[in-house]
């Protein structure tokens, strides 16, 4: 054993610099700078060998991608037309990756191979898949939309009206000329929800504060929802509105 190994073992068994260096007859500057060097603390748990990380070692592949290479009832292009057509949703760019055929053939088959019992199947499992990974669903992305729908800008500024008297001009009637001055400061960023704003700056007139695309949001709302039934008078008020507005136009 050499001698930095036996003082290593001394200073963290408790011994002193000064009997350290007693016992090995060496310098106490130079137990010192062994313990720096090598970075000595007593209490600290003993040094283990790191692994290496291997730059080649297999990754781990999520479940429902094992699921899918051991489905055997589709074929490789189909687990890959699956695969494809979860990254974007569109049958015929998924089949265009999977098969390499043209856009033509892909518009015909790609909605074609949908239909498939076992394809609908599987993609209905990598879906679920997702979600439980993502912790996100349809219904979560829709709610994010509602809120689009219904936010309001007004919900994001708070306005300061102060009424202000012009001493120097009278009105008519001998009084003093009023008027009104009014701010308008953004709230308080811990009172609004700033998921909704998709961007704030500063503009040559004070701030702006954008939301996002409401209308954008109620169409695609509008799309996924089922189609309102309206009842005989709703409808009948419904005409009625249109005919008066397009009367008011016309003696316009």
């Amino acid at each position: 054993m050499t001698d930095k190994e036996q003082a290593y073992q001394d200073y963290m068994s408790g011994m002193k610099y000064k009997d350290i260096a007693s016992k090995l007859g060496i310098s106490i500057n130079t137990i010192k700078s062994w313990k720096k060097r090598h970075n000595w603390q007593r209490g600290a748990p003993p040094a283990t060998k790191k692994e290496k990380h291997q730059k080649n070692a297999p990754q781990v592949a999520p479940p429902a991608i094992d699921q899918l290479d051991s489905n055997i009832q589709l074929t490789d292009k189909q687990k890959m037309f699956c695969v494809y057509y979860l990254t974007r949703f569109n049958a015929t760019w998924a089949y265009m990756k999977a098969y390499d055929v043209t856009y033509n053939t892909a518009m015909v088959n790609g909605n074609r191979l949908l239909r498939n019992a076992y394809i609908k199947q599987q993609l209905a499992e990598l879906k679920k898949a997702q979600e439980t990974e993502l912790y996100i669903n349809a219904t979560d992305i829709l709610n994010e939309y509602v809120k689009q729908a219904t936010s309001n800008l007004g919900d994001y500024l708070k306005y300061d009206v102060q009424e202000i008297v012009d001493k120097k001009h009278k009105d008519v009637h001998g009084n003093y000329e009023r008027y009104y001055s009014v701010q308008i400061k953004p709230e308080d960023m811990d009172k609004v929800d700033m998921s909704l704003v998709k961007s704030f700056h500063r503009g040559k007139d004070g701030l702006v504060i954008e939301l996002y695309d409401k209308q954008k949001a109620m169409q695609v709302l509008l799309d996924r929802l089922p189609e309102a039934k309206l009842t005989s008078e709703q409808k009948d008020s419904f005409l009625n509105a249109i005919i008066a507005a397009k009367k008011g136009k016309e003696k316009e």
